[in-house]
């Protein structure tokens, strides 16, 4: 079954673009290619636990269990060595990406406290777009009762806009909310 903002995309933002852009092939549109999640941990080179706990989480959260990140260097001054485990991250394509992506926006986003949209200055310059989330707990396939510490989730949308200007058109069709 295919997802609802996929269907949306197909049906409503791509001809909606094509007049906006005027591109003379479906193919030049703008699309999503990926979203991935990253949950960095320092501590976890401490505490197992806390790192077992934040795969859970990120896997209920993308619905894809996450890849366990390890550090490439050792840094003294952070008590790491070559190997640690540091994070988890989880690459989401295909339908997974378009259910997050509806979840994300009319879910997730709006119960963030004193929420008045997300920065538009995040853009790095090719049309993919960063965004920091600081409380994993705004997710609500989270249990609270079995969160130890909140962490903080850093979400990169990947596109195939060429500008800046081109992919928040696109995110914005999709339904992102933007600072005004």
């Amino acid at each position: 079954m295919e997802a609802r903002l996929r269907e949306r995309y197909r049906t409503e933002i791509v001809p909606t673009l094509m007049r906006e852009f005027s591109y003379g092939n479906t193919m030049e549109v703008p699309r999503l290619v990926k979203i991935v999640l990253n949950m960095g941990l320092g501590e976890a080179s401490q505490n197992a636990k806390l790192l077992e706990g934040a795969v859970e989480e990120v896997a209920s959260i993308a619905g894809q269990r996450p890849v366990i990140r390890r550090a490439k260097k050792a840094i003294s001054n952070f008590k790491i060595r070559e190997g640690m485990p540091v994070g988890c991250s989880v690459t989401l394509r295909g339908n997974r990406m378009y259910e997050f992506l509806d979840r994300l926006v009319n879910f997730s986003l709006p119960r963030v406290r004193d929420f008045r949209g997300v920065p538009d200055k995040s853009f790095d310059g090719r049309g993919n777009y960063s965004l920091g989330i600081q409380e994993h707990s705004i997710f609500s396939e989270i249990d609270l009762d079995k969160v130890e510490k909140m962490k903080g989730l850093t979400v990169c949308i990947v596109t195939t806009a060429r500008s800046d200007g081109e992919a928040k058109a696109l995110l914005t069709a999709l339904g992102m909310p933007f600072r005004s």
